[in-house]
């Protein structure tokens, strides 16, 4: 028996819900896993929970998990199409991506090599933007309570690719967990497209070709597809991808910036809803401006006027409230100015920098349109422009809004007929800004004598809503509407008389254009709209670039039922498989079930010479297997997973028939070495057919090849961990969860035992020696 397949019960639990998914992480003492009710729940090895993510939906179930490599950062998939990433160190979800489809897997690929790809291209625009980018200011400081707001970062571990397999068939890759970097539908590529199943997607070491193994009609097949821009163009990508995680960051700082303007407008409208609101309701449309407009002008105030500001509004009532609002709008003038300012200007250095590489046509030519680049630069200025024409609107209601406050208080003071302490005397300037402000509390209605023509009285539409004492000059910008009270152009600005002069500098495309009518909403996404199309050309490039190379058969398998085309879960065959990366050798390896009682480890080799190597066992004995126990006669397969280059660990069970006692399940630690002068080469062809050309081997006839530990219960899961020494085995219908230790020394090797066995001994190992050593202390 090998020392690396020896191993020791660290403990087991009893879950409180059926464990659906686990996986270890290579670092850290982290095991995640999904449960039934689509919950991922992280712990530590000793049982710990650190975090626990709720469900996303009713009846979503966790489909997938996968760690990043090296970092605290779990990809999750979900069964109603939602990939979301998860930081088990932040205890927050980073991100999330939604599809149409059921996801089959989701996980990320070993990290990508900079030495290694970054050898014919190099930047030295890396992280540039922090020597001139001031740092956007954290939301918090604005509304403590907007805290989930606060920007979140993309990962910054080391680059890899997250690759996203769909049940459809579909697989997308994306590059940093940000820049879609390709996607192909395996659907196009095979012949039986009504019995077509996918099992598992994987990147190849270079990150230049994908294995797909997938059911085509009755052939379990393994395809190889080359990518030629992915081989070229790593490096490229590698520096597109991290702006594009840029610029994805910047989105979603807008877009919570966004979200903070509105609850702040909707502070400022509450403010005035409670009581000028109400009155202002009360009274016909058009009177109001014209009342406070007489009282302006001649000093006079009508009875319902003297009701509002005697009655029902006091002066120190009318003071809060003015106080309130400029407060709020100064609130609002702060998030336009700093914040969403900031964000527009980080957003035109991104966008001005992907537009810088779409020149450098030698290495970007397949990933970037410098015309699309350009144009997504002119939309990006548009929005810098209207966050601008906002900011000045803003000013504009807080000088005029103060000016109507302290009309409004010195003319409530003399209408009560108090003395007034210090009369302020208005200028010309501010008599004229404000006499401008009550005559547009109520707009002139457009066409207004035309549709009162046209319509008869009794089906005349009701009044247009009520203007909130003139602040809908700033909320039409928080709407996704055209604006209905659009800036006034100034014709005293140089600018504005050059294009009213020159109308052909408006259509340039060397200047930025400036809509009048569209709103903030509508500018911003029309600046998002151009965003995403620079990014269609990588997808649509190395889309377009998957080539089938290689078509393997890696075996026969029995024709699918309707049942299983509906619930691809209940399978009558059983394929399951597992990927490593072996860099020391430059060969991709891939273990893979083509039955219940046969397997096949397949080795791609990287280094040129387009060689396979082939290991085909079988559970079953051989005719020249010498006496078994008799479990040994009728095993099949439950698990399998690589450990790590040089061995293998499966689970496996007796078969059982219905009048058959409860199975009995082991644990086999393969060792490819010993096995691998069994293996059989071949040279890669566009189509090889491994069952004609293979021998299956028992695995009880390898020499040293497999070391078969039992179990306790009836095992159904295992994920193993050979950079952390753990296995992790589920059990009794997936709600007992054990953990082992492995590569122990081999006198500490007791796992024949039973489980209640190692417990029972753990408590006498403990109190013996607690024992001892009170003797000791005595003595």
């Amino acid at each position: 028996m090998a020392q690396s397949s020896s191993m020791k019960l660290i403990g087991a639990r009893n879950m409180s819900c059926v464990v659906e998914r686990m996986e270890w992480n290579n670092k850290m003492d982290l095991i995640a896993y999904g449960t039934e009710k689509g919950e991922v729940i992280i712990q530590r090895l000793n049982w710990q929970k650190i975090v626990t993510f709720p469900t996303p939906g009713e009846d979503v179930r966790v489909r997938s998990l996968s760690w990043q490599m090296d970092e605290t950062l779990l990809a999750v998939g979900y069964s109603n199409g939602k990939v979301a990433l998860l930081d088990a160190e932040s205890e927050t979800i980073i991100s999330g991506l939604i599809y149409e489809d059921d996801i089959k897997k989701v996980y990320f690929s070993k990290a990508i090599n900079c030495k290694e790809k970054l050898e014919s291209y190099t930047s030295n625009a890396k992280d540039k933007h922090k020597r001139f980018l001031p740092k956007l200011q954290p939301l918090t400081n604005i509304d403590p309570c907007l805290k989930s707001l606060d920007q979140k970062s993309f990962p910054k571990g080391s680059p890899c690719f997250l690759v996203v397999i769909m049940r459809s068939g579909k697989v997308h890759l994306l590059l940093l967990g940000a820049l879609q970097a390709g996607s192909i539908d395996l659907t196009q590529h095979i012949l039986h497209p009504e019995q077509f199943e996918v099992y598992d997607v994987r990147l190849n070491g270079d990150f230049n070709a994908i294995y797909a193994l997938l059911r085509d009609g009755q052939q379990l097949k393994l395809l190889h597809f080359h990518n030629q821009v992915l081989q070229e163009c790593m490096s490229p990508m590698l520096e597109l991808a991290a702006h594009c995680a840029h610029i994805l960051e910047t989105k979603n700082y807008i877009n919570d910036t966004q979200q903070c303007l509105t609850e702040a407008w909707e502070t400022v409208q509450l403010e005035m809803d409670n009581k000028l609101t109400k009155y202002a309701n009360s009274q016909t449309y058009g009177m109001i401006s014209a009342n406070y407009l007489e009282l302006f002008v001649f000093g006079y105030a009508t009875l319902e006027v003297e009701e509002f500001l005697f009655d029902t509004l006091t002066e120190k009532g009318f003071k809060k409230i003015a106080n309130s609002v400029e407060l709020s709008l100064n609130n609002l003038k702060s998030l336009v100015f700093k914040q969403l300012n900031g964000a527009a200007v980080n957003m035109f250095y991104f966008l001005n920098t992907i537009a810088g590489f779409g020149r450098i046509s030698h290495f970007f030519e397949a990933l970037i349109s410098p015309d699309v680049a350009n144009e997504a630069m002119r939309a990006c200025g548009a929005f810098l422009l209207k966050v601008h024409e906002l900011q000045r609107t803003i000013d504009t209601l807080v000088y005029d809004i103060k000016l109507f406050h302290s009309w409004m208080v010195i003319t409530t003071i003399r209408l009560s007929h108090q003395e007034i302490p210090d009369i302020k005397v208005f200028t010309e300037e501010e008599n004229l800004a404000l006499a401008e402000f009550i005559c547009s509390m109520e707009p002139e209605l457009e066409n207004e004598d035309d549709e009162d023509e046209s319509v008869p009285e009794a089906s005349a539409s009701p009044l247009p809503q009520r203007s909130k004492f003139n602040l809908e000059r700033v909320g039409q910008y928080l709407e996704n509407s055209y604006l209905t009270q659009p800036q006034q152009v100034d014709t005293n600005q140089l600018w504005e008389q050059m294009l009213a002069e020159n109308e052909c500098l408006a259509d340039c495309n060397l200047f930025v254009p400036h809509d009048k009518k569209l709103s903030l909403i509508q500018q911003r996404e029309k600046m998002f709209n151009a965003i995403d199309a620079v990014f269609h050309k990588p997808t649509e490039s190395i889309s377009a670039s998957f080539k089938l190379s290689n078509a393997i058969i890696c075996g026969e398998l029995p024709p699918m039922m309707t049942e299983q085309l509906d619930d691809q879960d209940e399978s009558v065959d059983f394929v399951t498989c597992s990927y490593h990366v072996y860099e020391a050798s430059k060969c991709d390896m891939l273990a893979l079930t083509i039955s219940w009682q046969e397997a096949m480890v397949l080795e791609f080799s990287r280094s040129g010479d387009c060689l396979l190597r082939c290991t085909r066992v079988q559970l079953q004995p051989g005719p020249f297997t010498q006496q078994l126990h008799e479990d040994y006669y009728n095993l099949r397969f439950v698990d399998l997973q690589f450990y790590n280059e040089s061995s293998l660990s499966m689970l496996a069970q007796t078969s059982t028939s219905a009048a058959s006692p409860r199975p009995h399940s082991y644990f086999v630690q393969f060792s490819l070495s010993a096995a691998r002068n069994q293996c059989t080469q071949h040279q890669l062809a566009p189509l090889i057919k491994l069952p004609d050309a293979t021998v299956t081997h028992s695995i009880h006839d390898i020499a040293d090849g497999a070391a078969f530990k039992g179990l306790d219960g009836v095992c159904e899961m295992l994920a193993v961990s050979g950079s952390r020494k753990v296995a992790t085995v589920l059990s009794d219908r997936k709600r007992k969860m054990t953990i082992y230790e492995m590569e122990i020394e081999e006198e500490e090797d007791d796992t024949e035992m039973s489980q209640a066995s190692f417990l029972e001994i753990s408590k006498e190992s403990v109190l013996a020696g607690a024992s001892e050593s009170e003797e000791k202390a005595d003595s």
